[in-house]
């Protein structure tokens, strides 16, 4: 109900725009037996009360019942409504008068004698430019009648119950399913026998709410098999529905006249909708893709995210300079090979999880608590290496000493391999342009093709790089490897220690604060591991070596423990957003609240571990500017963070062929919304904003006349 959006005056007398009473079908009662009692609502001329779903607006006609000792009453027994149109909005509801039947029902053993005392508290809101809640105490007391004597209908209420009983919609006398898809519903009624030719209308007035917007145009076929209404979902609706019954009305030409029948669709079955297979892509198609992922991936050498591994290349590189062209091309190749294994695991990975029905899109293992906290291990370790706190060689040797090895600069061919698999992942939190078009088309096609896609990512990744160490005029024009290089590997140490403070950051996003102390207290166990490692290989007894090698073996034990208890740490929830702060948390009830009102919204999708949303909201959507021109033209602020999983907000992503965030969309009325760039600056911002407000703006209040 959208009550809050109504214009509401304060309460007048009850009898000045609906008389309410109440009425009873028999003279008497009977000893034992049920009577019938109606409500009887008499409406002044252009105003209406409300059914039981009251549609876009308004509170549906309440009864609170006060019946003598075990005495019940049965559920309201409504009419078939009217569709009500007020300015851009549907009610359901009556007009003139409405009579709402309800079955009371006496306890066991009751005799005749005393008279049946029913009073009842009635409320409701009319409206017509602008609502007035009503509200009525009433009372019916009935006779009983004499013992052994049958209890006739009441003659002064007898021709009001038998009009009442001709606007009560019959039982359907067909099954009715209901198949759900993410926007749109379908209602088919097997009602076999139909002629096309004589239907001339057909209007499904749902009990739920939430279920259809009430608006929009329900389109009819009529076959064979029956009928069938393609119905537009309701932007509050969310997951299965648990009650898809409701009233079907038709109208039939018969003869020269139109027949109106309503029928109560019970026990409607609720089925997923069959998704249409995607049309196969082109060969065209195909290869446009993979050039935009190839371009993307590219790009995504400029972003942030990658800057702190590919210095440890490059350094890498300087390192090899005086080797062989052949061994440094190796290099590259190895580099790339791993890049590619990486975005490999990751494409089936992310296929495989959605063919299960997980909603997860692309940066979905940035999602876990235990991937970021072992990004930050890794990359803590690789940081201390380059600043020397720990070497690999000496006296040690041994597996550990070789994945230490791998994990380091300067470890041959299987460390450009492992470097390669770390750009790829500590690339997802970017996001560059032309990925989002190429990823989205990528998740909607059969796994070969997806693949291929996301291969082409990572090849435009790896690259730069690739080509580097196939021009040995470039290589050669590297400096020599000297003493220097020590003073350059601690420099370059700090980018990866911004890059770990920066994951710390993010994982306090998504877990308790519990979580957060054992995320801290593991980096520091890494750094005890490091130092012991170190300590460990210049140690001169054998009992040093052995107890820096456990020292080294404890820590990284205490490490395992502590990620494996940040699932169990709970998230604290989308961090606190608030309208002080210039924004709301994003919901689809919100939008659709905001949207109901025409006003224009503006909604930003990102995520705590994606950098590119974090430059583009200090860049853009946080100067001034743009805030000015916010508060200007009214604009409403939503944000949706997908720090943690949130179906709602991968719904959103899908719906407009993103596979992963940043996603801007601004909104201006009820039409679609204009999708804006991945890399944002003011002046986009402002120009899309100054675009929407030369489109004609509709009226948010009922405070219109009736259509």
């Amino acid at each position: 109900m959208l009550v809050g959006s109504l214009p509401v005056r304060a309460a007048a007398p009850a009898d000045d725009l609906v008389k309410a009473e109440l009425i009873a079908e028999p003279a008497a009662v009977a000893s034992g037996e049920p009577l019938w009692v109606g409500l009887k609502l008499t409406i002044k001329d252009g105003w209406h009360v409300y059914w039981r779903n009251p549609g876009d607006s308004g509170e549906a006609v309440a009864i609170a019942w006060q019946l003598p000792a075990g005495y019940s009453a049965g559920p309201i027994t409504w009419p078939t409504p009217e569709r009500i149109p007020v300015a851009h909005l549907v009610n359901f509801g009556y007009e003139h008068e409405a009579v709402l039947l309800t079955r009371i029902s006496p306890p066991a053993g009751t005799s005749g004698g005393a008279p049946v005392d029913i009073k009842a508290a009635v409320s409701w809101l009319a409206c017509q430019k602008e609502c007035i809640p009503g509200e009525n105490s009433l009372a019916l007391s009935v006779p009983s009648a004499a013992p052994g004597t049958a209890a006739g209908p009441n003659p002064q209420t007898r021709a009001i119950f038998e009009a009442a009983r001709t606007r009560l919609p019959q039982p359907a006398p067909w099954p009715a399913s209901l198949e759900l898809g993410p926007d749109r519903l379908t209602l088919n009624v097997a009602a076999k026998g139909l002629r096309p030719e004589t239907i001339r209308s057909a209007y499904y007035f749902p009990n739920a709410e939430t279920l259809l917007r009430h608006a929009a145009p329900q389109q009819l076929q009529v076959g064979r098999d029956g009928l069938t209404l393609q119905l537009e979902r309701n932007q509050f609706s969310s997951g299965q529905p648990t009650d898809a019954g409701g009233v079907l009305v038709i109208e039939e030409a018969l003869g020269g006249n139109t027949a109106r029948q309503a029928f109560e669709l019970g026990n409607v079955r609720i089925r997923a909708a069959t998704a249409a297979a995607p049309e196969p892509a082109t060969l065209a198609a195909i290869l446009q893709a993979a050039m935009l992922a190839l371009l993307g991936g590219v790009i995504l050498n400029l972003m942030p995210c990658v800057f702190p591994v590919l210095s440890i290349k490059v350094l890498g590189l300087v390192e090899h300079s005086g080797q062989s062209p052949e061994r440094v091309r190796k290099h590259g190749l190895a580099y790339t090979a791993g890049v590619l294994a990486a975005f490999g695991a990751l494409g089936v990975l992310l296929l495989g999880l959605r063919a299960a029905g997980l909603q997860v899109g692309w940066g979905f293992q940035l999602q876990s608590p235990v991937v970021i906290a072992v990004l930050a291990y890794v990359l803590l370790a690789v940081g201390l290496n380059l600043s020397g706190v720990f070497h690999v060689g000496g006296t040690l040797q041994g597996a550990g000493a070789g994945l230490m090895r791998h994990l380091t600069l300067g470890s041959g061919f299987a460390g450009s391999f492992l470097t390669g698999v770390l750009a790829a992942v500590v690339a997802t939190p970017c996001t560059a342009p032309f990925m989002a078009t190429a990823i989205g088309f990528a998740l909607v096609q059969p796994a070969g093709v997806a693949l291929t896609v996301m291969l082409a990512l990572g090849l435009g990744l790896a690259l730069p790089f690739l080509v580097l160490t196939f021009a040995p005029g470039l290589i050669g024009r590297l400096p020599r490897a000297g003493a220097w290089m020590e003073t350059l590997k601690q420099v370059l140490a700090f980018p990866v220690y911004a890059t770990v403070a920066w994951l710390v950051w993010v994982l306090a996003q998504q877990v308790s604060p519990a979580g957060l102390l054992a995320g801290l207290i593991g980096l520091v166990l890494v750094a005890l591991a490091a130092w012991s490692f170190n300590a460990a290989q210049t140690a001169t007894p054998t009992w040093g070596r052995r107890l820096g090698l456990g020292t080294v073996a404890a820590s990284l034990i205490g490490v395992s423990a502590l990620t494996a208890a940040l699932d169990r740490a709970g998230p604290t929830g989308a961090p606190q957003m608030s309208a002080s702060a210039g924004y709301e948390p994003f919901t689809q009830a919100r939008l659709g609240e905001l949207l109901a009102t025409n006003r224009p919204v503006f909604v930003n999708m990102t995520a705590a571990w994606c950098i590119t949303c974090l430059v583009n909201e200090q860049a853009a959507l946080s100067s001034a500017a743009v805030k000015a021109a916010f508060a200007d033209r009214n604009i409403a602020y939503l944000k949706g963070d997908w720090t943690n999983r949130n179906p709602e907000i991968t719904r959103v992503l899908e719906k407009h062929g993103r596979s992963g965030v940043p996603l801007y969309l601004l909104y201006a009325g009820d039409s679609e919304p204009i999708v804006l760039p991945q890399i944002l600056t003011p002046a986009i911002v402002l120009g899309e904003i100054d675009r929407i407000s030369s489109l004609p703006q509709r009226r948010a209040s009922l405070s219109t006349a009736k259509e």
